[in-house]
């Protein structure tokens, strides 16, 4: 049985690009499973959100814990990524 992977996005409210990396997720995953799978949000501005979560620009897709973009956290919290919502291509393929 192979193992389901660990996804989470990270974003913050008001961020344009949130809302699209949502939907390139839910793509990814209809591509990559015979059933949708859950994954974990953390929002930038809530106290409940872990610290190593705060420093990856907004949104960042990470699959079992890697930006599927291949960046790594920066310096700076609560910042929109200028690269913009990871694709679904991007995501699918650290899916598989």
């Amino acid at each position: 049985m192979t193992k389901t992977p660990q996804i989470e996005l990270v974003y913050f409210e008001g961020c344009p690009n949130a809302l699209k990396a949502r939907e390139n997720i839910r793509a990814a995953v209809a591509e990559a499973f015979a059933q949708p799978i859950e994954w974990a949000e953390w929002d930038l501005m809530a106290e409940s959100t872990p610290e190593d979560f705060k420093r990856y620009g907004s949104p960042t897709v990470l699959v079992d814990g890697h930006d599927v973009t291949g960046d790594g956290p920066g310096n700076v919290a609560m910042a929109c990524r200028a690269d913009g919502a990871p694709s679904i291509e991007a995501i699918a393929a650290k899916l598989s």
